[in-house]
């Protein structure tokens, strides 16, 4: 058994988060260092990582790089030398909007950062990762249940596991696994007054099977599963609270 929990443990093990300053990314973080494990977070904004490195545990790296910038990318992966665990949760929150309405532009900048940024991480940074190490993206329950208005959200997620796949086996032995999230408190929502969000909150939480939505925390739970365990790869794992049920 002592050599089992030694297996799994994530102590000393370096995990680098693109989009690890709120959120989902955040809260992995978190628990990846509570494990004892060296964290690095990336954003594109500066006060965001200087915000989340002062509340993380000391020795605790922070970079500002544009994950829709391959340069910056590149030269990113370049020096920060061999790691663990990469965990992609970055992107522009998404807001529903219907069709005839879309703006191209920043529809294209959510692919470029979202999916793009995804692929230059993973060609720059996975020769990078040590043996038995993962890579892990995030994608959400609208690639396979996509609601009106949400149409790019959709494709993104769906070409997220789609490169998931293809990745898993071109990169192999390497693993790469992503987690179909459903709906989760995060800063996603904070764009909606604070009444009108924790009644959606409410209202949301009770049509799902588990009776409530998902908290930053247990995305952090799934990530930390894929980088714990060996023996998954090309794997899109849902975590949405029962949603895909209902």
């Amino acid at each position: 058994m002592g050599n089992l929990e030694l297996c799994s443990s994530l102590k000393g093990k370096r995990v680098i988060l693109l989009g690890g300053t709120s959120g989902m990314g955040f809260a992995t973080a978190e628990a990846a260092a509570r494990e004892g494990a060296y964290v690095v977070v990336v954003s594109s904004r500066k006060e965001r990582v200087d915000d989340a490195v002062s509340r993380l545990p000391k020795g605790t790296e922070g970079y500002v790089v544009d994950l829709s910038n391959e340069e910056q990318i590149r030269v990113f992966f370049s020096r920060i030398g061999e790691f663990d665990h990469l965990v992609f949760t970055a992107g522009e929150p998404f807001q529903p909007e219907n069709l005839n309405t879309v703006d191209m532009d920043k529809a294209r900048q959510f692919f470029t950062i979202r999916y793009w940024g995804a692929v230059m991480a993973a060609k720059y940074g996975s020769e990078k990762i040590r043996q038995n190490g993962s890579m892990i993206f995030a994608s959400g329950t609208a690639s396979v249940r996509p609601p009106k208005g949400l149409t790019i959200a959709a494709s993104i997620c769906g070409a997220i596991e789609s490169l998931t796949r293809a990745l898993a086996v071109e990169l192999s032995p390497l693993r790469v696994n992503a987690i179909r999230f459903g709906f989760m408190r995060t800063e996603l929502w904070d764009n909606i007054p604070e009444e009108e969000r924790n009644t959606m909150y409410e209202t949301v939480g009770k049509s799902l099977p588990v009776g409530r939505v998902g908290e930053p925390e247990d995305a952090a739970e799934a990530f930390l599963y894929l980088m714990r365990e060996k023996y998954s790869t090309g794997q899109v794992i849902v975590v949405d609270g029962g949603s895909s049920l209902v």
